[in-house]
C-alpha cells in the first residue's frame, strides 16, 4: 500500500481527557472529492465526534469537514455521516466492545500516511469528573517536576 510519512490533519484533545483509551485501531474512511481538497489544506473538526455501528458497518457521525469554496454545486455536507474501512471481524469486535456500559468508540485523530486519509479510532472508558481532576493534577504536577528539574541543570 502507499506507506510514507504520516501527516497529521486533525486530533481530538477532549477524547484523551474525558475517556481513558483502552484500545486503537487505524482504518480507512470514504469520502468524496471535495473533501479530500479541504484535509489537504489540514482543515477539520473531530472534537464532537463519535463512531456508529449499524447493519454491520461503521460510520463516523458528527465530524466537521468544512466545504469547499471552489466546488460550488458539487460539494459536500460539512457533517454527514462517513463510513469507516474496517474488517467485518473487527466491527464484530469492536462493536460488542462498545455494547458494554460505559465506553465509546471516538476518532483520534485524522491524518495522511502517504496519500491515504486514515483516521484513528479509540476506545474508551468515560471518565467521572474526579478521575479528571485527578488526571490534571498528575499532569500538573509532573510538569513541576519538570520545571524544577531543569532550573537545577
Amino acid at each position: 500500500m502507499s506507506e510514507g510519512p504520516i501527516k497529521v490533519i486533525s486530533t481530538n484533545r477532549k477524547a484523551r481527557f474525558n475517556y481513558e483509551i483502552e484500545d486503537r485501531l487505524e482504518v480507512g474512511i470514504v469520502l468524496v472529492g471535495s473533501e479530500v481538497k479541504v484535509l489537504r489544506s489540514g482543515k477539520a473538526e473531530i472534537g464532537k465526534a463519535f463512531v456508529q455501528f449499524k447493519d454491520s458497518e461503521a460510520w463516523l457521525i458528527e465530524a466537521h469537514i468544512p466545504i469547499y469554496p471552489q466546488a460550488g454545486p458539487a460539494n459536500h455536507m460539512p457533517e454527514r455521516m462517513r463510513k469507516l474501512l474496517m474488517h467485518s471481524k473487527e466491527i464484530e469486535k469492536w462493536s460488542r466492545k462498545s455494547a458494554d456500559r460505559g465506553y465509546s468508540i471516538v476518532p483520534l485523530r485524522i491524518y495522511f500516511k502517504g496519500s491515504l486519509i486514515k483516521v484513528e479510532i479509540g476506545l474508551g472508558r468515560g471518565r467521572k469528573n474526579y478521575d479528571k481532576r485527578q488526571h490534571l493534577k498528575e499532569k500538573s504536577d509532573k510538569m513541576a517536576m519538570q520545571r524544577a528539574i531543569s532550573r537545577r541543570r
